[in-house]
C-alpha cells in the first residue's frame, strides 16, 4: 500500500482542523482519473485522525425526505452522492473496526 500525505490549512465547520489527507480509498496512485483534468472527481479520502471526507455531487437539497427513514442533515452538514463504483472500489480500503 503507498501511503500520500495531502497538507490542506482549513477547519470544517464544526471547528474540527483539516490538517492532512492520508491517502484515497479505492484508487492505486497514478491510476487514470475517470474525469477530465481531476476535477469534479467523485471520491473518498482517509483524513489523519482517522476520520473519512468524500467528494461528490451536492444532494443537500433532497434531504428533507430522508425524514422518512430516520436520516437527515444538520447545521453545517451536506449530502453528496457518489458513484457507486467509487464506493464498491474503496471498500477493500474501509477499516472493518472503529
Amino acid at each position: 500500500m503507498t501511503v500520500v500525505i495531502f497538507f490542506i490549512d482549513a477547519v470544517d465547520d464544526f471547528g474540527h482542523w483539516i490538517g492532512m489527507f492520508i491517502r484515497r480509498l479505492g484508487i492505486e496512485r497514478g491510476a487514470p482519473q475517470s474525469c477530465a483534468g481531476g476535477r469534479s472527481c467523485p471520491d473518498i479520502l482517509e483524513l489523519a485522525d482517522g476520520d473519512f471526507a468524500v467528494i461528490g455531487a451536492d444532494i443537500t437539497r433532497h434531504a428533507d425526505k430522508l425524514s422518512s427513514v430516520g436520516a437527515g442533515c444538520g447545521p453545517g452538514e451536506t449530502m453528496v452522492r457518489i458513484p457507486r463504483a467509487v464506493l464498491v472500489r474503496a471498500r477493500a480500503d474501509i477499516p472493518t473496526a472503529v
